[in-house]
């Protein structure tokens, strides 16, 4: 509970207008994508990097937590306020400061759209490739707090490859800036990559640089349906090992494929087992021969049906299928745990086959669709409630599968509350210790989203 004091001091950084108590405003930031959901104490609307750090400074003295928040759709409940505290939300921190079109960069605030910065520099004949499938309502701070990554990493890489520089507030108040705003620096400890993917725990970012590139020339989209996802899988296995490097290459299973024929209300599949969205792009011949060898790989790995999109609009409605599948899952069951797991891409058909026998032994629905191109698989176990403590232990199943086959239990969506469980499957009990080092010597108070990656962060 904080005080009325605090809540006064608050008052004083933040104006009136942007320190929220009603119970009604603070419901509206207690939760994230996951439904997990617990209520602040306060939420503020800071509009400048001294404002968060007189928050924070604050914080450290009156020993309340903060949990910096975006838009709110993360997958791993990093922007629950679990010990309650005040909700740092930078809605009036959405200025694009700057776009260099010369030297290909832009300076951009945290409360940034993803796909706001996308269109602007588009407009500019620049690309910024991390694509969430969230990209027209995540912010810019939050896929740099989360590493996010999207349709388009397979090709281009997820948000740290796209990050120069920082301006962060550390956990006790101090302002710094790491990273430059060239394509090279190795001066001192990279100080960047360390905030990225660090999920709010040990900054505030209030600044963000990121690299920008050529904007392709030409982009083709082909759809592949097949019998069954055995077959699918094969594909994707077969495309990794060949020249080629997709711009994006998506699986979808027939449980997913069903959720959005329901959703969307139209035969999507003709009844098939499984689809592959797959793009390339580049200058025009380059992209056409790339598309013509994807769709020869598809074929013979047994694909029914293989069709290239025409133009724009048909590219855009392929890409409103796959971008439908997850609130389409909820036409399927009441409840889904959402995991994003990472396999080898060689992997990917010996994964999906050990899930489906997963599903199989608790009983369960168990869909996946996902970034395959990359090894990177949304499993989503739907259930009624009473399935939970079967689908947890599935759950746990799925991960050290995904570990005995040298993968990772969360590609893009953190770790957050959902998986801080499972964290020491993967990362070892030292490596787990000199994360905390680091924690504590950064936030020595435990001020910075505490509750999020370690079970035990007190």
């Amino acid at each position: 509970m904080l005080k009325p004091s605090t809540l006064k001091e608050l008052e004083k950084i933040v104006g009136r207008d942007n320190l929220f108590t009603d119970a009604e405003e603070l419901i509206v930031y207690s939760y994230d994508a996951t439904r997990l959901e617990s209520l602040p104490g306060a939420v503020v609307r800071p509009a400048t990097a001294q404002e968060v750090s007189a928050i924070l400074i604050l914080a450290n003295r009156e020993r309340f937590p903060i949990v910096p928040r975006g838009a709110g759709t993360g997958m791993s409940g990093g922007s629950v306020p679990v010990r309650g505290g005040v909700v740092l939300s930078f809605e009036r921190m959405n200025r694009i400061v700057e776009i260099d079109v010369r030297n290909r960069m832009a300076v951009v605030e945290p409360g940034v759209i993803t796909g706001d910065l996308q269109a602007e520099v588009e407009g500019k004949g620049l690309f910024y490739p991390p694509d969430p499938a969230s990209h027209q309502f995540c912010t810019l701070g939050g896929n740099v707090a989360e590493c996010a990554g999207g349709l388009r990493a397979v090709k281009y890489g997820v948000t740290r490859d796209y990050i120069l520089g920082l301006e962060v507030v550390l956990p006790t108040g101090e302002i710094i800036e790491t990273g430059t705003r060239t394509m090279k620096s190795v001066a001192g400890y990279d100080l960047t990559r360390l905030i990225v993917g660090s999920e709010g725990t040990l900054g505030v970012v209030t600044k963000i640089i990121v690299k920008l590139l050529p904007l392709p020339e030409s982009i083709q989209t082909l759809s592949a349906f097949f019998p069954d996802v055995k077959g699918a899988a094969q594909a994707v296995s077969l495309i990794a090992a060949s020249a080629i490097i997709p711009r994006a290459l998506e699986l979808i299973d027939g449980g997913a494929l069903r959720a959005v024929e329901n959703y969307l209300k139209q035969d999507i599949s003709g009844g098939s087992g499984a689809m592959l969205l797959a793009e390339v792009d580049g200058p025009l011949s380059v992209s056409a021969s790339e598309i013509a060898i994807l769709e020869r790989i598809c074929r013979e790995a047994g694909a029914v049906t293989v069709k290239r999109a025409a133009d724009r609009n048909e590219q855009d409605r392929l890409w409103k299928i796959r971008r439908s599948i997850s609130p389409a899952l909820y036409t399927m069951k009441p409840r889904k745990i959402n995991e994003d797991i990472v396999v080898p891409p060689s992997r990917v058909p010996d994964i999906i086959a050990e899930i489906q026998e997963i599903a199989k032994r608790y009983g369960l629905l168990i869909v996946n669709f996902g970034h395959a191109g990359d090894g990177n698989i949304h499993v989503n176990i739907l259930i009624e409630e009473e399935e939970r403590p079967n689908a947890m232990k599935a759950a746990k199943e799925v991960f050290a599968a995904v570990l005995g086959m040298k993968g990772s239990i969360s590609g893009e969506h953190g770790i957050g509350l959902s998986k801080a469980p499972y964290l020491p499957m993967e990362v070892g009990e030292q490596a787990l210790e000199a994360m905390k080092k680091i924690k504590r010597a950064l936030d020595p108070n435990n001020i910075l989203n505490p509750g999020k990656i370690f079970v035990d962060n007190e």
